[in-house]
């Protein structure tokens, strides 16, 4: 199937100087106007988005890590999914390829205006398979330059949403596939960086890594995937994306963050 290319770029990419990638598949706010009027007036301020998490970590640009960004919103299509829609946590509430809820389980989509096998696919091959060709190419470039890449999928969630998990989620919340997608020492220097910091962690709790992480972590081929799942009240209010990204705010987890990425960029595969 052919489609026409979006009218802005499906990601930015910034490359960097070291074997550190970090992605950032779900900051991206923007809905195109033909997908917008199919959907309600709440989805329009789509407020499932990673707020700000491109903004939290902008320093790592300067350590010499890379970055890919993407400019849509997860509402046209979650890059973190399986391209066949299946479901990464069997038995547990979540959000498709495609959403068509909320997090909290409101509609995205007026009445009938849900996509259907058609539209999922024109989207698959407009947006999904564009920002993944661009992963993977990046990753390889990394390895072969480096030797070994390190893929940081950066996240950010409510702190509260009942709907996909019991109470409050700690602040940190680091996933490598239970173990399988990175290797365990650089997983255990990240984790006693957690332990040290002012913020309650996690490590492979209710978010092990997502479709990125499980796919591209691949330490027998020498590319090591971590996700790291962020509170949002860890760095902002839980509802005060309008105000924009609170630098003061910030800089106390983005202290935490630069070790970790710091970390990465230091490691070397034995």
């Amino acid at each position: 199937m052919t489609s026409n290319p979006p009218p802005v770029p499906v990601f930015d990419l910034k490359q960097g100087s070291t074997a550190v990638l970090i992605s950032v598949p779900h900051a991206g706010t923007y809905l195109p106007p033909e997908l917008a009027d199919t959907m309600t007036t709440e989805a329009h301020t789509v407020p499932d988005t990673d707020w700000f998490i491109d903004a939290l970590y902008n320093f790592a640009l300067e350590l010499g890590a890379g970055m890919i960004v993407a400019n849509f919103s997860r509402f046209v299509i979650d890059l973190n999914r399986p391209p066949d829609g299946g479901s990464l946590y069997p038995g547990q509430a979540t959000t498709g390829l495609c959403p068509i809820t909320l997090f909290d389980g409101t509609p995205i989509y007026l009445p009938e205006r849900e996509p259907d096998e058609a539209e999922v696919e024109r989207r698959r091959a407009a947006y999904w398979q564009p920002y993944h060709d661009g992963l993977q190419a990046e990753l390889t470039r990394i390895r072969d330059e480096h030797g070994h890449a390190v893929l940081y999928d950066a996240h950010s969630i409510a702190s509260t949403v009942p709907r996909l998990f019991d109470g409050k989620l700690p602040d940190l919340n680091l996933g490598t596939a239970n173990g399988a997608s990175a290797d365990a020492g650089l997983t255990g220097q990240i984790s006693q960086i957690m332990d040290q910091a002012p913020f309650t962690s996690v490590v492979n709790g209710r978010f092990v890594g997502g479709h990125i992480t499980r796919t591209y972590g691949r330490p027998h081929e020498n590319i090591h995937g971590l996700q790291m799942e962020i509170g949002l009240d860890a760095y902002m209010g839980e509802n005060s994306a309008s105000a924009g990204f609170d630098i003061a705010a910030a800089a106390p987890l983005q202290k935490t963050l630069r070790s970790i990425v710091e970390t990465m960029i230091n490691w070397r595969q034995q």
